[in-house]
């Protein structure tokens, strides 16, 4: 579909909540055919009224046009897919997932965490490995071929406030990656598109590097933030909780550089970044606070699983991830959530 001489694509947005919302409007309302795939009171809400953003300086901006529809097969094939659900999730996809892709469509991985396809399309002594934690018996490799994928390395932070409304909290960068590290006619289309969008959408030539760059941070703050409670900045100026990030982060700065990764800033550089978000609950204490199953086996797991592959020991991760197995197992067991409460006098 061409507009102002610009071709607009097709796009479905698997996930609308709070980052697949954030997308989905933006890209509605720079022109894009958009289409949720979404269920229960944010597919009403979003077939009634389209998308709303609350932008971080208080505006709003409404996405009329944003369609949205329950079944997968519903919507047909996209040009783009952007898959913005949990890692865990992905898997319970698949019986649908094929009804969006074409020949030519694009599944961008908007996901934190090591990805299933992390091994794909990469050269050297670890190419075609698959990894148990997050692809177990390897279905995901085997359902979506690698040559559909764009890696993604997701930035802001946001929140569904109600269905079919998202507040932005901050930012506005997603990077994108070829799995072979070429900048592609394609994945120079899907970044174009975004930045009409008002997106930051740089192409890495080293996708992974980049997700390593964030994950250094989730696979550390994300546990020990759901284990203590405390937000960021506690556990960067508490000098205990800041030595047990570093000693983590460590163990797999050593971990990614044996897989070639290239760290572009130091680990206190990165420790410092967390600690200036200040008085923020990580997403993963958030989980603990709501009830909801832990992003643990793609933040986590993934980094102890690829220590066992590159012979690197990891064992503040190993610990840090053993007791946080040991929270989710607890809540999902009393199907519980756990928060911390004023005491009263």
């Amino acid at each position: 579909q061409l507009c102002g001489g610009v071709l607009l694509m097709k796009i479905a947005v698997v996930g609308a909540g709070a980052i697949g919302g954030y997308l989905g409007a933006r890209l509605s309302a720079a022109g894009e055919d958009i289409t949720f795939i979404a269920r229960n009171r944010n597919l009403a809400a979003i077939q009634a009224n389209g998308f709303r953003l609350i932008l971080e300086d208080g505006s709003a901006l409404h996405a009329p046009a944003a369609k949205a529809v329950e079944r997968m097969s519903d919507a047909g094939v996209q040009d783009v897919v952007l898959l913005t659900v949990k890692a865990h999730q992905v898997v319970d996809l698949l019986p649908e997932l094929g009804a969006l892709l074409g020949p030519k469509t694009l599944l961008v991985t908007m996901i934190n965490g090591i990805p299933w396809w992390y091994f794909q399309k990469l050269e050297g002594a670890y190419a075609g490995r698959s990894l148990e934690s997050v692809d177990p018996a390897g279905k995901l490799a085997q359902a979506i071929a690698p040559e559909h994928i764009i890696g993604s390395v997701v930035y802001p932070a946001a929140e569904l406030i109600e269905p079919g409304v998202v507040r932005v909290i901050e930012g506005n960068r997603f990077t994108l990656g070829e799995l072979d590290g070429s900048r592609s006619e394609r994945i120079e289309a899907l970044s174009q598109a975004m930045m009409r969008a008002g997106f930051k959408a740089p192409v890495s030539k080293d996708i992974r590097s980049e997700i390593w760059l964030k994950l250094w941070g989730n696979l550390s703050f994300n546990p020990i933030s759901a284990l203590t409670h405390a937000t960021l900045e506690d556990i960067c100026t508490f000098g205990p909780s800041r030595e047990l990030a570093a000693n983590m982060m460590s163990q797999a700065q050593s971990v990614a550089e044996k897989l070639g990764v290239q760290f572009k800033v130091s680990l206190d550089k990165r420790i410092a970044g967390a600690q200036a978000v200040g008085a923020h609950k990580t997403s993963m204490l958030q989980d603990v606070e709501a009830g909801r199953a832990l992003e643990l086996n793609a933040l986590v797991g993934s980094v102890v699983e690829l220590g066992r592959i590159t012979g690197t020991p990891t064992p503040t991760i190993d610990a840090i991830y053993a007791a946080t197995q040991l929270l989710a197992h607890t809540m999902a067991q009393h199907k519980g959530r756990l928060q911390l409460l004023p005491v009263s006098v």
